[in-house]
């Protein structure tokens, strides 16, 4: 789906100094049965905001014996057992925050999913701003792969207005969004909004519909060499930045305006990759501070002057 918007960049920027050709042996290297993880390239990063909300402690209607949480619990190992070693997955609970970072798994995150408890509300929108804003930093440092935010929950946010904020931001910067609805009565009202939606009101089809996710998520990358492949009938170094300006804009996080950094002559300043350059995170507000003293200065500074002027005038 990319191959059409790269080859038009491609034909927009300015060229670096790097190969279309190295781009190529890249993209094969990433596509390859054998794919290592090597300098933070990764094929596939998936966020799961898992819903560990009071409800999910309620038993499946197909099956009285196992509750939501359980289950979904249950599925989640299940795949992350069965994931290629280049998969990056991180976990986000509703009401726990943070459960696992985004990274390889391992026995000790499996262990910490089967931990969770269901308790608490359902701060969905306030979570998958969490989790995008994961996917957005992982994005800032690899550049390469496929971003995708997976939500497990059994209801409806007790924050939509935050779900109308953010939802739209999120998937302007291209970012996947996938909605897994665990034995609900009725579709998630996100579910003509994000980019798939599926019902699973059993554990079987719960852990088909994971599965299936994660399955997308890697066959996302199934024709990443032939995609790679059309950048090499630019120049040298179009193709290059191409991929760059595609993936490393549109970072900052979620619900945020960026802050362009002005140079001293009063143009946009640029990084070294040809990017205008945003102010980091944390600094923006003391940045704006000694912005507003500095002009009260020169303000006062003026209005002495005129005054003085005016003074001998009379």
């Amino acid at each position: 789906m990319y191959r059409f918007t790269i080859a038009i960049v491609c034909l927009l920027v300015a060229s670096v100094n790097c190969s279309a050709n190295d781009i190529v042996s890249e993209a094969r290297l990433l596509a390859s049965e054998d794919k290592t993880v090597a300098d933070g390239i990764v094929a596939d990063n998936v966020v799961v905001v898992l819903d560990d909300s009071g409800s999910m402690d309620e038993r499946m209607r197909s099956d009285r014996s196992i509750t939501k949480m359980d289950a979904a619990k249950s599925a989640i190992v299940k795949v992350l057992e069965q994931l290629p070693k280049d998969a990056h997955v991180g976990v986000i609970l509703l009401n726990g925050g943070e459960l696992i970072p985004l990274g390889p798994i391992n026995k000790k995150a499996m262990n910490l999913v089967s931990g969770v408890y269901a308790n608490g509300g359902t701060p969905l929108g306030e979570r998958i701003k969490d989790g995008a804003d994961v996917l957005l930093t992982k994005r800032e440092k690899s550049h390469y792969g496929s971003y995708r935010l997976l939500v497990v929950t059994d209801g409806e946010a007790n924050d939509p207005g935050l779900i109308r904020s953010y939802l739209p931001d999120i998937l302007s910067r291209g970012l996947t969004v996938d909605v897994i609805g665990v034995d609900m009565n009725q579709d998630h009202s996100l579910a003509t909004q994000v980019h798939k939606y599926r019902r699973a009101d059993d554990l079987a089809s719960l852990e088909s519909a994971i599965k299936e996710t994660f399955a997308e998520t890697s066959a996302d990358d199934s024709t990443a060499a032939e995609d790679y492949e059309l950048a090499a009938v630019f120049p040298d170094g179009m193709a290059c930045k191409a991929i760059d300006s595609l993936t490393s804009s549109g970072n900052h996080p979620i619900g945020e305006i960026p802050q362009i950094v002005i140079s001293e002559e009063g143009e946009i300043a640029m990084d070294e990759d040809g990017n205008p350059m945003i102010v980091e995170q944390g600094t923006s507000g003391l940045a704006i501070f000694f912005g507003i003293l500095v002009i009260s200065i020169i303000a006062a500074i003026v209005i002495c002057v005129a005054i003085k002027f005016m003074s001998d005038c009379c």
